[in-house]
């Protein structure tokens, strides 16, 4: 029974440390603490920032950046679908 929860441990760590991710690459438009924003075409991409964030070179506006990111879902709401009559 122990080996069996091991394993599970082990299989639920290896899948949250296998998050897709994906690339952003464009100038930079601002940079602050928490965020940094990229252009991308016509659009403007808000990526949220940490302190653990890994930075190669001086990062300031203007300059082309590519930056690798994933996605979380934080909550999950359900909605109940409509009935038919």
């Amino acid at each position: 029974m122990k080996a069996l929860v091991f394993i599970a441990t082990m299989l639920m760590a290896s899948f949250s440390f296998a998050a897709k991710t994906y690339q952003v690459t464009g100038p930079v438009l601002e940079v602050t603490d928490s965020k940094i924003v990229v252009e991308k075409g016509k659009d403007k991409w808000e990526i949220d920032r940490a302190a653990d964030t890994k930075v190669t070179g001086d990062l300031k506006v203007g300059e082309k950046v590519t930056i690798e990111y994933t996605m979380t879902a934080k909550t999950v709401e359900v909605k109940e679908a409509k009935k038919k009559k």
